[in-house]
């Protein structure tokens, strides 16, 4: 792709948010699809290997290796303005990939929490990963992009492509 797109981060941050080329995040994906597709399995045989339960284990599998990314999309008649939720996610931590009709949003955080002298009585997991793919109604200018981070909220605002007009051409008769 040869339509690199831009990110500004505001002064609350000093860490530049990473915008990739879209091959960059094909593996990420991949490994986090299969992943997913593992622990669904695992859920499936765990559950008796019922036939017709295939989305719930899908969910579930997805619910526990994915963190949630709850996204606002607005549009006016030049721009997609975008607001995703990513609580506890620093600039470093995450990378965003636009092509013209799709914004990936990716990231993954390592967190080490260790306690010592102390017995687990409860744990509450929680996922250090994220991975939101947005298929947009119309292509984007991906140079034109800008993106902020503020207190765990990417907001992106992708210009909209300039619309291509079609030329109607008359054969000249000979």
């Amino acid at each position: 792709m040869s339509d690199r797109s831009t990110a500004v981060q505001t002064a609350r941050s000093s860490t530049a948010l990473r915008v990739v080329e879209p091959r960059t995040l094909i593996d990420r994906i991949n490994r986090v699809y299969d992943s997913i597709s593992g622990r669904a399995f695992e859920l499936f045989e765990s559950n008796g290997g019922i036939f017709g339960r295939d989305w719930d284990d899908w969910f579930k599998a997805e619910a526990e290796l994915l963190h949630p990314v709850h996204v606002h999309i607005g549009e006016t008649d030049t721009a997609f303005s975008i607001r995703a939720e990513v609580p506890g996610f620093t600039a470093k931590e995450l990378e965003v990939s636009i092509e013209p009709r799709r914004l990936v949003i990716s990231g993954k955080r390592e967190s080490k929490e260790e306690e010592k002298k102390r017995q687990t009585i409860c744990c509450e997991c929680r996922s250090n990963e994220i991975l939101r793919v947005i298929e947009l109604p119309a292509e984007v200018n991906a140079s034109g992009v800008t993106a902020t981070l503020i207190n765990g909220v990417l907001e992106l605002e992708l210009p909209k492509a300039a619309k291509k007009q079609s030329v109607r051409i008359e054969p000249k008769a000979a």
